[in-house]
């Protein structure tokens, strides 16, 4: 082969100096977020605001999610804008500052010290999402080509920066009493402004731009898209408002309305697409990937189980504990693990070869990587995923210590196969 294909798109203007350390960070939390799973499991059998659930949380949130998608963010922006990231210096200040702070603010709840070392590094954090921000956002206006995945993508951000900024203020909270309520209050507003305004609505904006184009599908439906869009942000604009100014648990039927209705709306895009595909194999990556999208039921049917019960004055800490359980151990872990194999190869690929494409006999970029070592890591995660499921409701800490075991290797698997096509060189032959 000589050259990435039909994906060689995915490596046009970013350099990889900027990318990797991204997908490096991201990688290594996840494993750290699974040793402290394993060596703190029993805190999942307590209130979901044990501070080791909350620095496992903020782990797997920041860690892995979210440097994850910043990384991957600055590569795939200039795919959906057809323009050039605007600035490396601020992509590397926003790795650097959130390098820093996340560390300090894991530390902090681990130790539950709310004072200086989570007070810095939520600051640090959010100097992160800013220079995330300004870069995005004066990328977009430079390419002057604005789409519906742009836009997706910028919204995100917002919803990002909005999100680190009211985690900044809870903080603050716990000392000074800044706000007119008790932090642990304003708890699921900081959450769920996090889950859906930047993962939900990041993780739709670039998988309905990349899930067609790695299924080589010509499918495309803007005008979803925008209604997906539209559901979303109407929802979580009226929880945020429902939250704080009316406390009505009736009324937030309609954000969960909303939310659902945009899930299987972008559910039936997928579908739509896989149906329209040109290649009839999809690989193991992809059904990683559509295999999260039907992961976002869990979450949702914990959800509305758990409202129900709100509404008779009721509340299972258990079952708050496996909404977030499924939602970055599960939805979210399962697409970062599909999309890395997806386009890590390709960024390896570009650094390695973009020279000799043409000139001789190259590897398949998904040839960087083990596929053994990749099945075995997706049979160790959904084993893990749904013993530790199982373990929160029907608890043994056993069963939760042998779950977090299969996921801690398929962690160890995971960085296993990153680093061997991160570390990999051209052969001398």
């Amino acid at each position: 082969m000589n050259g990435p294909g039909s994906n060689g798109n995915l490596v046009k203007n970013t350099s990889y100096k900027v990318v990797l350390p991204f997908y490096i960070y991201a990688a290594v939390s996840f494993l750290f977020s699974c040793i402290l799973l394993l060596t703190s499991s029993q805190a999942f059998s307590q209130h979901y605001f044990h501070p080791h659930t909350l620095a496992i949380t903020h782990t797997m949130a920041l860690g892995w999610g979210t440097m994850m998608i910043l990384g991957a963010g600055h590569q795939l922006l200039p795919v959906l804008i057809e323009g050039k990231l605007f600035s490396n210096i601020l992509a590397y200040l926003s790795f650097t500052f959130a390098a820093v702070g996340i560390p300090l603010l894991v530390y902090a709840f681990y130790t539950f010290n709310l004072g200086m070392p989570a007070q810095y590094g939520g600051i640090l954090v959010n100097l992160a999402i800013l220079c995330f921000v300004v870069n995005i956002g004066t990328s977009l206006v430079k390419s002057r080509n604005e789409n519906v995945h742009a836009v997706f993508v910028f919204t995100a951000t917002l919803w990002l920066l909005l999100t680190t900024a009211v985690g900044l203020l809870l903080v603050y909270n716990f000392t000074l009493n800044i706000l007119p309520k008790h932090s642990l209050h304003y708890l699921s507003l900081h959450a769920h402004m996090g889950i859906a305004g930047w993962f939900l609505l990041m993780v739709i904006g670039v998988g309905s731009r990349l899930i067609p184009m790695f299924l080589i599908s010509k499918y495309t439906n803007s005008k979803r898209l925008w209604i997906i869009y539209a559901l979303i942000n109407s929802g979580l604009i009226s929880f945020v408002i429902i939250h704080i100014y009316l406390s009505s648990t009736a009324l937030y039927v309609f954000p969960v309305l909303t939310t659902i209705a945009a899930l299987l709306l972008f559910a039936l895009y997928c579908y739509m697409a896989y149906r329209q595909r040109i290649r009839k194999q999809v690989d193991e990556q992809i059904k990683i990937s559509l295999l999260s999208v039907l992961m976002m039921a869990l979450p949702l049917i914990v959800l509305v189980i758990t409202m129900l019960l709100l509404f008779n004055k009721k509340e299972n800490s258990d079952l708050v504990i496996l909404y977030g359980f499924s939602i970055f151990f599960g939805w979210i872990t399962a697409i970062i693990f599909g999309m890395t194999f997806k386009t890590l190869p390709f960024i390896v690929w570009n650094k390695v070869y973009h020279l000799k494409a043409g000139l001789g006999k190259t590897p398949n970029p998904k040839e960087l990587f083990n596929s053994k070592i990749f099945a075995a890591m997706g049979v160790a995660y959904l084993t893990g995923f749904v013993l530790f499921a199982a373990g929160i409701i029907f608890f043994g800490v056993l069963v939760l210590k042998l779950a977090a075991l299969f996921l801690l290797v398929a962690a160890v698997l995971y960085n296993w196969n990153v680093f061997k096509i991160i570390l990999h060189k051209p052969s001398k032959a």
